[in-house]
């Protein structure tokens, strides 16, 4: 047979599975795209300030590196850039039906297909269901008291408002986890008055960022082991932080000893800001972040940082625990996304009519985060467990897209659906959470972490031990009968 393959998402996990598909020869491919791009979150997150903080020659596929990239760490355009770049290099673009919305997928247990229905109002019945929609696409608010009835105006980071001028204005930033690190610095010198409410610190360390010059793009070009030789030294450095995470507490220690020595440093003209700032939580149970303006910002004269709890938010602005009414006149949420609501709010529905909100009910699952027991031919990219702590997610979506490939080569090859045995899965499953309920994602409350202390994004290992690991095995799985 000739497998038919409906992939959701453009983003980087979409284009890698298109891209593996198309080099095994698969060509009968459909991708919905909800908005009218491709680019996923490098599409959507327009803040001021975004950039990546895993290094570029790193954070790119390996078979298309781009020795033209503008810094090390690179700003969302370039990396927007680089998607519609490899998108049309590799003929993704005339597989994708862009201002798509897939809005459930139901599984036939007499056709063995899946019938994936659209915010058209039409359907597509395909062999193959791919999910690319990532971890880090919704924005998630906390469910504060009167968050909606603030009277300025407010909006999350991942949907910046660029037509509101914050120009003299009071802003409130509510959050303090990457994105804020990245935009802080760029609105402080704008505003009249930034009052920064942090729930938890976290840990920051140097970002040695550069920018590449005319000379470096020409080398990499000329001498392309030149660009191998930085992607393979910021993959040796990203593996080493999960090395320390996970192996090594001494090395942890001097990450620890070199983040303290750089956030006293750059927080010294304000007395008082270190205490403020310094985790109280082990490092490395959340992500660290690269910054060397974040601090220097918070410093500023203009600027407040709180770590008051926030009770309510009202007409002018937010209230804390402390009984403070901080008037502002435009809040920003930097709040992060719904990471744990994998494939949400997608209505997935299974082999004997089983949903997958009941499959997940005590939280997210999959084996090497792809298959899920009692879902033939569904795929995730990026799933359950497939977040790294260290290194770059491009890195993990390149060993998914391979595994795909392998799968859907062997469906072609029988014929006959497949889904994950359940006692494989089951066994996988209770080996991961059990090296990650001793983890140091363990120790704090994160978005890696459910409500329940149930650890569902993170990877437990390196990086190259999931690539070693995850390689399809049809032993693993058994054919349902169509």
């Amino acid at each position: 047979m000739t497998p038919s393959i409906a992939v959701i998402g453009s983003g980087f996990g979409g284009l890698a599975a298109v891209i593996a598909l198309k080099k095994r020869g698969f060509d009968d491919i459909v991708v919905f795209e909800k908005a009218d791009d491709v680019g996923g979150v490098w599409r959507e997150n327009t803040y001021p300030g975004a950039a990546c903080d895993v290094p570029s020659p790193f954070y790119s596929y390996s078979f298309e590196p781009n020795p033209r990239w503008p810094h090390r760490f690179s700003r969302q355009p370039a990396i927007l850039d680089y998607i519609r770049n490899v998108t049309d290099k590799y003929d993704v673009r005339r597989h994708i039906r862009f201002g798509t919305e897939v809005t459930a997928a139901e599984y036939d247990d007499a056709t063995g297909k899946w019938t994936v229905r659209l915010s058209t109002g039409d359907s597509v019945v395909v062999d193959v269901v791919v999910s690319a929609v990532g971890q880090l696409s919704r924005p998630a608010l906390p469910a504060i008291e009167g968050r909606d009835s603030f009277a300025g105006d407010s909006f999350h980071s991942a949907e910046w408002n660029h037509d509101v001028d914050l120009t003299g204005k009071r802003v409130a930033v509510i959050g303090t986890g990457a994105s804020a690190v990245q935009f802080v610095p760029e609105i402080q010198p704008e505003v009249a008055k930034l009052t920064v409410f942090q729930r938890s610190a976290p840990y920051i360390i140097p970002r040695p960022d550069r920018e590449f010059s005319a000379l470096h793009h020409r080398v990499f070009e000329k001498l392309p082991v030149t660009a191998l030789a930085e992607r393979g030294t910021w993959y040796g450095v990203t593996e080493g932080l999960s090395i320390a995470w996970v192996y090594a507490k001494p090395l942890a220690a001097m990450v620890k000893s070199m983040s303290r020595q750089h956030m006293r440093r750059q927080t010294k003209a304000k007395p008082g800001l270190f205490e403020q700032v310094w985790p109280d939580y082990p490092i490395g149970c959340k992500r660290i972040l690269f910054s060397d303006d974040y601090l220097p910002a918070l410093a500023a004269p203009n600027v407040e940082v709180t770590g008051e709890k926030i009770t309510g938010i009202t007409s002018a602005g937010v209230r804390t625990a402390d009984g403070r009414e901080h008037d502002v006149d435009v809040i920003i949420w930097g709040t992060g996304f719904k990471t744990t609501e994998f494939l949400a709010p997608m209505t997935i529905t299974g082999a004997e009519g089983h949903p997958l909100e009941q499959e997940w009910k005590t939280g997210a699952h999959a084996y090497y985060g792809m298959t899920v027991p009692r879902f033939p031919n569904l795929f995730i990219m990026y799933g359950p467990n497939t977040n790294t702590g260290g290194g770059s997610i491009i890195y993990f979506l390149e060993a998914q897209a391979a595994y795909l490939g392998d799968y859907v080569a062997h469906l072609a090859a029988t014929g006959k659906p497949l889904t994950v045995r359940r006692e494989v899965e089951q066994a996988y499953d209770a080996q991961i959470q059990a090296r990650l309920s001793g983890s140091v994602w363990s120790q704090c409350t994160s978005w890696y972490r459910q409500a329940d202390g149930r650890i569902t994004t993170n990877w437990p290992l390196l990086g190259f031990q999931y690539k070693k690991q995850a390689r399809f095995d049809p032993a693993d799985y058994e054919v349902i009968s169509a």
